[in-house]
């Protein structure tokens, strides 16, 4: 069972959302929403409520992946999501109270016996309800252009039950028949059993982690709509209502075992909507795509991981994103280096994923060592793809390439103790405590042996690591702060940017050990958007795909070493 109050109640493929308001002073109540208007709102169409003799009594609540229930002292109502455009409903006892959260123009209207239109077209949707059982009692009173109200009161019959169909539509609704709502709701539980089988195991001690990220990925997931070209795994259904083009490299990896096609789909979608220069956008929801930022170029690295774990990315597979992989590096080798010393730049902080790291107190641009260690390996994936599709020449191109860009990073940012950032231009060092500067090791063993040892030396011994896993700021810094966002909280991304940097220099026992105190945080305080280095506890948003995809890869990797060990 998991608590509505932090994990929103949906399913895969659909854009209809319950849960409460959680930003500007939440009432506690919970609100049937449309998601499709990605962060910019919260996409509330009715406000739920269980009446009974038109007044509304209190109830708790009860979750599963497929079933939300509601429970009073006079009876009970039950939600589920039979398909993506459909929400059944159906009570005993009490009645379901739908108020409506209109605007300019929003009306309903009677089109046949127990059925009604809503027309909500400030959530530039049309909703047709239909009652099975019981009836509709709407008060709408129409006033000019709107109705002043919309209050759908779904009531019960004589037998006390009451089962009504809502279904979401854009233009024209076509008469249609459906399931019952028992039967409706035993074809989502096949349908959730069978993804959380595909998920990815963990030790038996993580199994209710496992149970929680499992529903979270399986229900942020929307169907291709609009500026969507594929299925589409959003980061969130509370707010986070987007995909950002890293966080979907996350998830990408975490489905790659056992469902390569729609880590596929995962991967690939920034890149169907790419720019003529290579930029990617910053998000992307099935409305608009924001171009203002981007994020770092984690791709390459990404589909390594993605081509060591599965035989689904062919030479076909490959043909397809090689383009658009060099546009996206060549992007940042021409457009992003201002000054010209060969160093690509960050223009500002929510371009590198770290929006508020101290790497960016004293403001753009910024030249980091993360950043060019991407490149690195992107350079190097790119030199692999090209050799496997017989482009020999282009092959050795990007090697030399990759050879040249980590000299220059090495001696641009090593410092003969650590890595340090730099403003671009002047070259300033900008004195920072943050982790940020630690994600080189990623390059493993392609990094010198002495400069390997004192990345690994400062991670596992200078303050980063705590009991619940790497702090993002150092918490003996002046700037760390307990929900300071990139500067204190740890978050699941860098986790496994560290982690796999450290497998790759051959470092196990420490990766090892960073994931075993990742996973036992996450299995204690959720899949939350990020935590309190210090306490372990959930911050922002708790329901969060890319927190529980890195969960899933870190708790597997625990469970194949101890398989390992075991014999």
């Amino acid at each position: 069972m998991f608590d509505v109050n932090k994990i929103p109640f949906s399913r895969y493929g659909s854009f209809i959302t319950i849960s409460p308001k959680h930003r500007g002073g939440g009432d506690g109540a919970l609100y049937i929403r449309n998601i499709r208007n990605g962060d910019n709102g919260f996409g509330e169409v009715f406000r739920v409520e269980l009446i009974q003799d038109g007044e509304p009594v209190s109830y708790q609540s009860e979750m599963s992946p497929s079933l939300l229930l509601l429970k009073s002292g006079e009876g009970f109502a039950e939600f589920c999501i039979t398909e993506a455009r459909v929400l059944q409903i159906r009570s005993e006892g009490v009645g379901v109270r739908l108020t409506g959260i209109t605007g300019a123009y929003d009306y309903a209207a009677l089109v046949g016996e127990n059925r009604w239109e809503v027309n909500h077209s400030s959530q530039e949707m049309r909703y047709m309800l239909t009652t099975v059982k019981g009836r509709i009692e709407m008060d709408a009173p129409f006033k000019e252009q709107r109705c002043e109200r919309i209050i759908v009161n779904l009531l019960p019959g004589p037998s006390t039950e009451m089962e009504c169909v809502m279904e979401e539509y854009t233009t024209v609704y076509r008469p249609r028949s459906y399931v019952s709502f028992s039967q409706g709701h035993e074809l989502v539980e096949k349908e959730y059993k069978t993804w959380f089988q595909r998920v990815l195991s963990v030790p038996d001690e993580h199994a209710e982690g496992r149970e929680l990220a499992s529903y979270i990925t399986w229900s942020c997931v929307v169907s291709p709509e609009g500026m969507l070209t594929r299925p589409a795994m959003y980061m969130s259904k509370n707010w986070m209502t987007n995909i950002w083009s890293w966080d979907h490299c996350f998830n990408a990896m975490a489905l790659t075992k056992n469902s390569p096609e729609l880590a596929w789909d995962q991967f690939m979608i920034f890149f169907d909507l790419q720019d003529e220069s290579g930029m990617l956008s910053d998000f992307v929801n099935n409305r608009f795509a924001l171009w203002n930022f981007t994020k770092p170029p984690i791709h390459g690295w990404t589909l390594r991981r993605i081509w060591e774990r599965t035989d689904y990315v062919t030479a076909e597979k490959l043909k397809e994103v090689y383009e658009p992989l060099a546009k996206w590096t060549n992007w940042w080798l021409t457009y992003q280096d201002s000054d010209g010393d060969g160093i690509p730049q960050y223009n500002h902080g929510n371009d590198s994923g770290w929006d508020n790291s101290t790497i960016f107190r004293m403001g753009p641009p910024v030249e980091s060592p993360d950043l060019s260690s991407f490149l690195v390996l992107q350079m190097d994936v790119l030199a692999e793809i090209a050799e496997k599709l017989g482009r020999e020449d282009e092959a050795v191109r990007w090697r030399r390439e990759s050879e040249e860009l980590l000299t220059r990073m090495i001696d641009h940012f090593w410092d003969g103790e650590r890595f340090v950032a730099k403003k671009s231009g002047t070259h300033e060092v900008i004195e920072s405590d943050s982790l940020v500067l630690y994600i080189p090791i990623i390059l493993g063993k392609r990094l010198p042996a002495g400069i390997r040892g004192k990345l690994v030396d400062g991670i596992k011994n200078k303050g980063f690591l705590t009991e619940n896993g790497l702090a993002t700021e150092l918490p003996s810094s002046p700037f760390y702060k307990e929900d300071g966002y990139w500067r204190g909280p740890i978050w699941a991304p860098t986790t496994m940017l560290v982690v796999d940097g450290l497998l790759s220099a051959g470092e196990k026992e420490l990766a090892l050990e960073i994931s075993r105190r990742f996973c036992r945080m996450a299995s204690k305080s959720g899949m939350a958007e990020n935590f309190n280095a210090l306490t372990g506890a959930g911050l922002r948003d708790p329901a969060f795909t890319w927190t529980s995809s890195v969960f899933l890869m870190l708790g597997n990797l625990l469970q194949e070493n101890e398989e390992a060990v075991q014999g």
